[in-house]
């Protein structure tokens, strides 16, 4: 696949099939999370695959748009770590990294995905490291539920030649 495609053409989906997704697509998707860059290559994330039924309906109770997760097969939490990272900033910006080549991948393997953000709002940071049991040097940062599309959302034109600069605003 052309990562023009992929870029222009992967939508947020939250409607998705009962269909669970195959492991071999979901290691994929891990890689793809963890080859994109970040600051000083501490490569500090940890991910958390989620597929128990039970958990992902409970997410829906700690944070207040993940609704589509009482459908989706499964859903991937990239948490910051710490332990690996110094600068809480750096965190943030390198899981978001990692959570954009985990969408792109996602539409690059026919399956749906949409990102739910949980850095920097505390009680669903609190919510989600208290019921996955995280360590204290790990911090949520984004949720990404994925399975197979139950819809088709339209593409918007989003190049806006207004928001482009050179050299001075």
């Amino acid at each position: 696949m052309d990562s023009f495609d992929a870029i222009f053409n992967r939508r947020s989906i939250r409607k998705y099939e009962t269909k669970a997704v195959e492991e071999e697509k979901i290691n994929k998707l891990l890689k793809a999370a963890m080859y994109a860059p970040n600051a000083n290559d501490t490569q500090a994330w940890q991910f958390i695959v989620i597929n128990d039924r039970n958990i992902l309906d409970a997410i829906t109770k700690i944070h207040p748009y993940a609704k589509m997760l009482e459908k989706a097969p499964l859903a991937i939490l990239v948490c910051g770590d710490k332990r690996l990272e110094k600068t809480e900033a750096y965190l943030n910006t390198n899981c978001s990294a990692a959570t954009q080549n985990l969408l792109l991948a996602a539409y690059s393997l026919d399956l749906g995905s949409v990102w739910l953000g949980i850095y920097p709002r505390e009680p669903r940071m609190k919510g989600l490291s208290e019921l996955l049991n995280l360590p204290e040097n790990l911090v949520p940062i984004s949720l990404v539920a994925i399975g197979y599309p139950a819809e088709k959302t339209a593409i918007p034109e989003r190049f806006k030649q207004e928001k482009i600069h050179y050299n001075k605003y």
